[in-house]
């Protein structure tokens, strides 16, 4: 796992004020004070007669050299706005060093708590105002939650949640944690379509269970859960810390306690046997799977934990992305998915989403989390696998193919290219919503999520050789993948 290295900016308004009012009063201290000086020292020089006292002169002239540099330590002070997290601990801007005992840099040892204030009338849904962090014998460093990218605090609260493990954090800061998480995955705003498939979501699930808590010991104590990342339905999925030291994915699946005994063996034979073949894939941007284990009746897959931001993340960040960009990530796709569907059998990933694909600070995707690993459960309760608006009309009837991923692997370019989901059973044209798409490019992911598997583009050679096609005339016309940015996320 690489080293997060996350980069906060915390911008209040005096900062904002300073920092202009220095911008605006630039041309006086960088510039005619300066010229002034240098006018005053030349005259001098050429005149000594003029200095009737040396006193007042060496004041005069130490005044003026001194406002040059006062510009610059003020405006370095007024822009240094940023929190730097890194794995040793957090660098504070220099305007919050007096509340830091003048101790810019503190260690993670030295945070004893961090929680989130609430003033006024309100419920436990809206916004705090307010996240402070206790440092040792110093006053509370406090912020102001609506000076911070949303984004950029979520990350910062993970960070301090995976490394800061001797702080306390408080039941209001992990409620609102989640909270955040949710609303930048696009959770709790409901749209009609949204509703549409969570009733269809509903419909597929026999019943639900409830999810481990953070501090939840298992495999005889070795992994603890930190937090959930995803759950719903029969499985969940936990960011854990195994032995003390590593980070890594846990994937939990739960046969229902009413199944019987046949139908529990079953399922526990085939996840493990699933799970063991699993293991054996090896490929570099495919996360990699390091085991499975069984505790007080629930079922367990150990994940590699990939150090990076979902694609789904990321467009939320920054938009619809470059098609130069989308082509380049597809082209690694379909190099993944061929890999997989070439193995004896072929692994059907079952859940390719832009949720399920991390990008790296290099831009490179890697696929996580095999929804296949939950077939079993599928099998034995008819819960629906994979995110409804990729999922194909096939995989909806419980007959998922390689020719599935195919669908899903359009719909998850469709998303990429316009910021949208598509719609759920549909053939998707990305150029109806954003027409700076190609036509070479609308006709491929239409031809990939066809509704009839037999009319539905399913060799993958093909499918790279019309991409590198796409690529090879973009490049050739000037186009440009803006670059990815640093990543400072996990995967979720």
């Amino acid at each position: 796992m690489a080293e997060l290295e996350l980069s906060v900016k915390y911008e209040t308004l005096p900062n904002r004020i300073g920092f202009y009012a220095m911008a605006a009063l630039f041309p006086i201290w960088s510039l005619f004070i300066p010229f002034l000086l240098g006018m005053v020292i030349s005259y001098l020089m050429t005149n000594p007669s003029a200095i009737q006292n040396p006193q007042i002169t060496l004041a005069i002239l130490m005044g003026l050299s001194s406002v040059p540099i006062l510009g610059v330590l003020c405006t370095a002070f007024f822009e240094d706005n940023r929190l730097y997290i890194s794995k040793s601990g957090v660098s504070f801007p220099l305007f919050m060093m007096p509340f830091l005992g003048f101790k810019r840099n503190r260690s993670w040892s030295e945070l004893t708590g961090a929680g989130v204030i609430r003033r006024g009338i309100k419920t436990t849904t809206d916004e705090p105002d307010q996240l402070y962090l206790n440092f040792k014998k110093t006053m509370p460093a406090a912020f102001k939650i609506s000076h911070f990218d949303r984004t950029k605090l979520e990350q910062m609260l993970l960070a301090i949640e995976l490394w800061s493990s001797s702080s306390v954090r408080t039941p209001e800061l992990i409620d609102y944690q989640d909270q955040l998480h949710n609303e930048n995955k696009g959770l709790g705003r409901l749209s009609q379509v949204d509703m549409w498939e969570e009733e269809l979501s509903r419909r597929f699930s026999a019943t639900s269970f409830v999810p481990l808590e953070p501090g939840r010991k298992i495999c005889g104590g070795s992994i603890e859960i930190i937090r959930q990342l995803a759950f719903g339905g029969l499985s969940a999925i936990y960011l854990a810390q195994q032995n003390n030291k590593n980070i890594v994915v846990v994937k939990e699946a739960v046969v229902p306690s009413n199944a019987d005994a046949e139908t529990k063996s079953k399922a526990a034979e085939h996840f493990f046997r699933e799970s063991r073949f699993l293991m054996s894939l090896d490929h570099p941007q495919i996360a990699k799977v390091l085991g499975h284990f069984s505790d007080e009746g629930r079922d367990y897959m150990l994940m590699q934990y990939i150090q990076g931001q979902d694609l789904r993340q990321l467009v939320k960040q920054q938009g619809r992305q470059p098609e130069l960009r989308v082509v380049t990530w597809a082209l690694e796709i379909a190099a993944i998915l061929e890999y997989l569907h070439t193995q004896s059998p072929p692994v059907i990933h079952r859940d390719l989403t832009p949720d399920n694909l991390v990008s790296d600070n290099n831009g490179q995707v890697t696929l996580i989390d095999f929804g296949a690993a939950n077939q079993f459960v599928g099998t034995a309760t008819g819960t629906l696998v994979g995110k409804q608006s990729y999922i194909s009309p096939e995989q909806l009837r419980g007959k998922a193919g390689t020719i599935s991923d195919i669908y899903s692997f359009g719909g998850t370019l469709h998303y990429l290219l316009t910021g949208e989901d598509p719609v759920p059973l549909a053939v998707s044209h990305p150029n109806a919503i954003n027409p700076n798409v190609s036509m070479e490019m609308d006709e491929l992911v239409a031809d990939l999520t066809r509704f009839d598997e037999s009319k539905r583009l399913n060799d993958l050679g093909l499918i790279t050789i019309r991409l590198k096609a796409i690529q090879t005339r973009l490049m050739r016309d000037g186009e440009e993948a803006a670059p990815a940015g640093k990543i400072g996320g996990g995967q979720a």
